[in-house]
């Protein structure tokens, strides 16, 4: 009996290993951190807010996430180390508590061409399986039924040590789904000749136009050397054998002044370096010469679909796959459950969980065979979500990056609802977010700042979300704050007609975008909103197309150079010391021997983390000591380059350094709300609402007459909102016309013009739902935007 109470006694008592239920860091100086020291309770959801460029990211993803994955990687044999990214750690004092992060961030995905919808999550390979089962006619194995793999027939003796015998005969056989003629893209390419060439030039004069083939290096040796044309004969001339190996002659080894090399005609050699690869991670100069050369056309053999006749002949209830990878994700979901096959119930009931989870998270209208390349930032993030939405893992952290983007007030309820399931699994869940409706749900809310950059990086309020409402913090003053419908609208100066719009999901579409006022186009996501603006109104002559793509440029870039702020600032160093504006470039002659103007050496140490330190020589500073003797106004082009935007506003203002044409540039980047990045700054470290800002500053001096923004608030914390609105308001009042895609309730009520799609996503889209002034939108309440407009606003 005795034994029995203190065995009692003993469980009543808390159990050391429940006592870890905090995830604690200490110290952390990443970035902007100044010395941040928190707690964060497991198991929670925990909301970190903040302006932009205050440290969350830094703080959640650079920090916590970091330190946790690389803990992981440690944990496996040096050997596999190898072949896993490298990652340094995070310079933070203490972080204990951690476990299993799994970051579910914005990145794009797949860039490769074949990467679909499908392929990206498991619902293809399940749909592969299905085919392989119950198809009729039977054509073979799962990868019968996939566009990523080709037919192979090969045969021929393959050496086998058996006693006397050597050589065994042996013919291989695989069937697989891709479409030989588009190699499973969907589309062929054609190539505009004259963009590759000059032909009233010779080779020697530089005829060829395409970039990097200058016969001053390699090129021009194999050129000059392979002896099939004559190098100072103008391509017109040629004949049709010359003119043959110039372009299409196969890879044929030759030998140029005692080296053995390999020549290939231009169009192979295209094809294998620029158009195998995604067009949009090319560098721009490539991706704009790859644009101009190529156009591109439904494949005609297999109809866009991507796969082999055999593959689309296949059928299960007169579906081939390619049907099935065409309907939207909700329709195959039914078709999927409408399917009694006991052979193949598992299976089923697999795939029908993963496309249920889609149509849970609001995806219902995507297709499996959409290119991955083409889902918005918002919509990729949704799309990692679905593995983990059924997943048995416990008591891991999950982090998302503003899961809200890109999503309707309609659809925020849902994703509010999916991360609270995702918590009552026993998870942690750290999410950076600006939208007062997902911190409302938050157990616990970090925020940050109190400014941005330098003036940022440390915790302002830790606690409730009812402490962070009444704390004195910029969060928690405008946490409640309900734009106000305008008294007045701007009347349109003219208008911009769209008539038959069919792209995508459109249906027949009419309408006409007011110029002249803010004009902005809302409906849920996935309702038609970037396919009608996009697809109709295409970047030209008068057209300033902003979005929220990747700005494409190395670790080097910053905005100085990306804004085009350098050259001005250089050319005024250049005068005011009698020396060249090359010197000023750590790109070119200023650059630190050392580290060749990086600032940083990378060091690989094979088998372990790399690691980048400081270069020793130049302290950081990217440039050679002699070009640091130049100043300009008291100041060396290193110190330039740390100031904030602000700081530089002033320098370039006045003074001795007075710089008409920088400060120009640097008051366009203030307007759009970028007064605190350093000007050398990485452009990788940059979030995607400041890269838009970044690419919207560029653009503000360009002459169009039209300014098509996409969601531009993403990432704005709720104070920054009110100064975009003032941004938007001055480029109107300038004369400019401006048309946004937006979520925002804010930049709805500050709208002169709605335009609403919908009235759902997918083909339950596509029709324009309501056109005119927000008032009456908001008095009418006949769509889903008019009803959480008229609840924000408070009508």
């Amino acid at each position: 009996m005795s034994t029995v109470k203190r065995t009692h006694a003993q469980s009543s008592a808390p159990h050391a290993a429940d006592s870890h239920d905090l995830i604690r860091v200490h110290g952390a100086r990443v970035n902007n951190l100044k010395d941040v020291s928190i707690e964060i309770p497991k198991r929670r959801l925990t909301v970190f807010t903040g302006v932009s460029g205050s440290g969350k990211s830094s703080l959640v993803f650079d920090t916590i996430a970091a330190e946790s994955q690389r803990l992981i990687n440690e944990t496996y044999s040096a050997f596999v180390q190898g072949f896993m990214p490298t990652l340094a750690r995070p310079e933070v004092d203490v972080l204990d508590g951690l476990t299993t992060a799994i970051i579910v961030d914005q990145q794009r995905m797949g860039g490769d061409p074949r990467s679909t919808v499908g392929t990206a999550t498991d619902a293809n390979a399940m749909l592969r399986i299905l085919f392989s089962r119950l198809g009729k006619p039977h054509i073979g194995p799962p990868g019968a039924y996939s566009f990523n793999t080709a037919s192979v027939r090969a045969s021929g003796a393959i050496t086998v040590e058996r006693g006397a015998k050597k050589a065994v005969k042996a013919t291989f056989h695989r069937t697989g789904g891709m479409c030989p003629r588009c190699e499973g893209r969907g589309t062929v390419s054609d190539i505009d000749l004259t963009q590759l060439y000059d032909d009233s030039k010779s080779l020697n004069e530089d005829a060829l136009t395409i970039p990097g083939y200058s016969m001053d290096g390699w090129y021009g040796r194999i050129f000059r050397g392979c002896g099939f044309f004559d190098p100072d004969k103008p391509i017109r001339k040629y004949t049709k054998k010359e003119l043959y190996d110039l372009l299409h002659k196969e890879p044929t080894k030759i030998k140029v002044d005692g080296v053995n090399l390999t020549y290939e005609g231009l169009i192979p050699k295209i094809q294998k370096s620029f158009l195998s690869k995604d067009i949009d991670a090319l560098q721009p100069h490539i991706r704009a010469f790859v644009e101009r050369a190529m156009t591109f056309t439904v494949c005609p053999e297999c109809d866009g679909t991507r796969l082999s006749e055999g593959a689309r002949s296949s059928k299960i209830k007169k579906l081939s796959i390619a049907d099935a990878c065409a309907m939207e994700i909700r329709d195959l979901a039914e078709w999927v459950r409408d399917l009694k096959e006991p052979s193949v119930a598992p299976l089923l009931a697999a795939l029908g969980q993963t496309l249920d989870s889609f149509v849970e998270i609001g995806l219902g209208y995507l297709s499996l065979d959409r290119p991955s390349g083409t889902l918005s930032g918002g919509e990729a993030q949704r799309v990692k979500m679905i593995r983990h939405l059924g997943s048995s893992l416990t008591d891991v952290t999950y982090v998302f990056d503003e899961p809200t983007v890109g999503l309707h007030p309609h659809d925020i309820q849902r994703m509010n609802g999916l991360l609270l399931r995702l918590r009552d699994k026993g998870n942690t869940v750290l999410v950076v977010e600006h939208k007062p409706e997902t911190i409302a749900i938050a157990d616990h809310v970090v925020d940050l700042g109190p400014g941005a950059g330098t003036a940022g990086g440390a915790v302002c309020f830790e606690g409730t979300v009812e402490g962070l409402r009444s704390g004195g913090t910029i969060t928690g003053r405008h946490f409640d704050d309900r734009a106000a419908l305008k008294e007045t609208v701007r009347k349109s100066t003219g208008t911009l007609e769209i008539r038959g719009a069919t792209a995508h999901n459109l249906r027949n579409v009419d309408v006409d975008i007011p110029l002249g006022v803010l004009c902005v186009i809302t409906g849920v996501a996935g309702s038609g909103k970037s396919s009608l603006v996009h697809g109709s109104i295409p970047a030209g002559a008068d057209v300033v197309s902003v979005d929220q793509g990747a700005i494409r440029g190395s670790r080097r870039s910053n905005p100085a150079t990306y804004s085009g702020l350098l050259d001005p600032i250089r050319k005024a160093f250049a005068k005011a010391n009698g020396v060249k504006p090359a010197l000023f470039s750590a790109n070119s002659e200023g650059a630190c021997p050392t580290c060749n103007g990086a600032g940083v050496i990378f060091t690989d140490l094979a088998m372990m983390a790399g690691v980048s330190t400081p270069c020793e020589e130049c302290e950081g500073k990217r440039y050679q000591a002699a070009v640091l003797e130049y100043h300009l106004g008291s100041r060396d082009i290193s110190e330039v380059l740390a100031m904030s935007v602000t700081e530089a506003e002033e320098f370039f203002g006045d003074g001795e350094a007075r710089t008409p044409a920088a400060h120009r540039i640097l008051n366009r980047l203030a307007d759009v709300g970028l007064g605190y990045l350093s000007l050398g700054q990485p452009l990788t470290t940059l979030s995607g609402g400041e890269r838009q800002r970044l690419k919207l500053a560029t653009h503000m001096a360009e002459k169009g007459g039209v300014y098509v923004l996409d969601e531009p608030t993403t990432g704005l914390h709720l104070a920054d909102v009110e100064q975009l609105l003032g941004l938007l308001d001055r480029l109107v009042d300038s004369g400019k016309s401006v048309v946004v895609i937006e979520h925002h309730q804010a930049v709805m009520a500050h709208a002169d013009w709605i335009i609403d799609l919908g009235p759902g996503a997918g083909h339950e889209g596509g029709r324009i739902v309501f056109e005119g002034t927000p008032a009456d939108l908001v008095a009418a309440r006949s769509t889903l935007t008019g009803e959480h407009l008229a609840a924000y606003v408070g009508a």
